[in-house]
């Protein structure tokens, strides 16, 4: 089996904007749970990772998308990493089959410098990173 991206909406007002992804991946919940809740796994494919205090109020700097405080943690489910100047991205893991697992992501940010196209190259990284594993 392999990952897919499915481009979710994405809504902006004035200069704040709302991205949403819904990504298929070939691994379960705790096969890519680390990649979204540890500093290596986020380095191999989202950003470089200054701190990650992987715990509920710890510290987090990813590189380019800020610094911050890790606002939700539910082990093996959601990582929320909130970033000061008002940021935010939210990864929620969902089981899909004994074999498979659903990434809902949400990304929250003011201003420009990203897009649609740069989650989804980032996206296709981890798709290839889970399904070489």
């Amino acid at each position: 089996m392999s990952g897919s991206i499915a481009q979710g909406a994405g809504r902006t007002r004035g200069n704040a904007h709302i991205l949403h992804f819904l990504v298929r991946l070939p691994r379960p919940m705790g096969d890519v749970w680390p990649a979204v809740a540890t500093a290596e796994g986020l380095a191999g494919w989202c950003a470089a990772v200054d701190v990650l205090q992987p715990r509920l109020d710890g510290a987090v700097g990813l590189g380019e998308l800020g610094s911050g405080r890790v606002t939700a943690w539910d082990v093996d489910r959601v990582a929320e990493y909130t970033f000061e100047g008002g940021g935010r991205i939210r990864f929620h893991l969902e089981r899909d089959g004994d074999t498979a697992s659903v990434l809902r992501f949400t990304r929250e940010y003011r201003g420009e410098g990203e897009s649609e196209a740069d989650w989804r190259i980032r996206f296709e990284r981890l798709v290839e990173r889970l399904g070489s594993a």
